[in-house]
């Protein structure tokens, strides 16, 4: 597929998309920051459907979000710029989120300020919220209080998801915020690649808790379409949305799925979830006494994610905006998974190009 060859092949850091669209060069031009992502690309793809102008800021040379100058050079003419770029995951050094999730977005914002973009839409995250308790029963909305029992001298990507969103909210730019669940889906090479990793090795050994509780995982497709719904509604300017599920599968439904797809044996063995948080803890401590590059095993906030069993309100989207998810149950799931297969990545065999042939021509 001519886009997602294009996705995937950056060389530069600003890259107009425009040649792939049909419409004329009058269409309105959309910038994309962290094109390449999970999210961006997706919204890519949808943009240039919709037979929109695209303009993707991307990394590793002058496409630094810190960088004013290639942020003036990207901003310069769009009419509406999607910031999807940040740093995921919670095991940086403070100052990386400092600098790359929100500074860059106070700069990102200044920048869009001073060229006039219309509407500017940044991608949080239901993290936000914070961690609400096992006993939890609670639906939360957008109202919700955030940073509910954040861990203590931890949790860096949600204190810093936090701020950027008070950034935006306080912005003259009037900055809609978009608050997505668990991201799963093709081109995903972080969450989903990792539990398959864990999965084979043998680290993911059981269930948290019962394994009953709900989970709030959403194709990055479904996202993308909020995000578009969101940037252009009149009234959306200054709100927020959750884009998640509304739980179709629960913890234990998930894990089989995957185990099944893999061939491997179902896990049967139950780990208690605040006894799950501990061991996140002490191998969180252990992590940074030896200075490890990468996040343990098992750390509180995957345990948080997997384990818990808030749920997410989608009522503002579905009746402001009209979203729906559109992807549903497990399907995705195994779609994901497919992907996957097809790159040869998570510990999947690499495919031959004649089985990339094959598989192209069965989509």
């Amino acid at each position: 597929m001519q886009i997602e060859r294009s996705i995937y092949n950056f060389q530069f850091t600003i890259f107009n998309l425009q040649f792939l669209v049909e419409e004329p060069v009058t269409a309105k031009l959309n910038l994309v920051t962290g094109a390449t992502g999970l999210l961006g690309s997706h919204l890519v793809e949808a943009l240039v459907r919709r037979g929109e102008r695209v303009r993707a800021l991307v990394r590793p040379t002058s496409g630094d979000l810190r960088d004013t100058a290639s942020l003036v050079r990207a901003v310069r003419g769009a009419e509406i710029v999607y910031h999807c770029a940040a740093r995921v995951g919670d095991w940086a050094p403070r100052r990386v989120y400092q600098q790359e999730v929100i500074d860059a977005t106070r700069q990102l914002l200044d920048v869009c300020s001073s060229e006039g973009v219309r509407r500017v839409l940044y991608v949080s995250s239901v993290t936000v919220y914070g961690h609400p308790g096992p006993e939890s029963r609670e639906q939360l909305t957008e109202e919700s209080p955030l940073g509910q029992r954040l861990f203590w001298f931890w949790d860096r990507y949600c204190r810093s998801k936090i701020k950027a969103e008070a950034i935006a909210r306080g912005h003259g730019t009037r900055a809609t915020i978009v608050r997505p669940g668990w991201m799963y889906g093709p081109r995903d090479r972080n969450t989903l690649p990792r539990l398959i990793l864990g999965l084979r090795s043998g680290r993911v050994m059981g269930l948290i808790g019962s394994g009953e509780n709900l989970l709030n995982l959403i194709d990055a497709s479904d996202v993308a379409e909020g995000a578009i719904l969101a940037a252009h509604h009149a009234e959306a300017g200054g709100q927020a949305y959750n884009l998640c599920s509304e739980g179709e599968f629960t913890q234990r439904e998930f894990l089989d799925t995957v185990t099944d797809f893999l061939g491997l044996p179902r896990r049967t063995r139950h780990m208690p979830f605040r006894f799950a948080l501990w061991s996140g803890l002490f191998s969180e401590i252990i992590g940074r006494a030896i200075f490890l590059k990468r996040p343990p095993h098992v750390t509180r906030y995957g345990v948080s994610l997997f384990g818990r069993p808030c749920q997410f309100s989608i009522a503002k989207a579905r009746t402001q905006l009209g979203w729906e998810p559109k992807v549903k149950g497990l399907d995705g799931v195994r779609r994901a998974i497919e992907w996957l297969q097809r790159q040869g990545v998570a510990g999947f065999a690499p495919a031959t190009r004649a089985s990339k042939a094959l598989a192209k021509l069965a989509e």
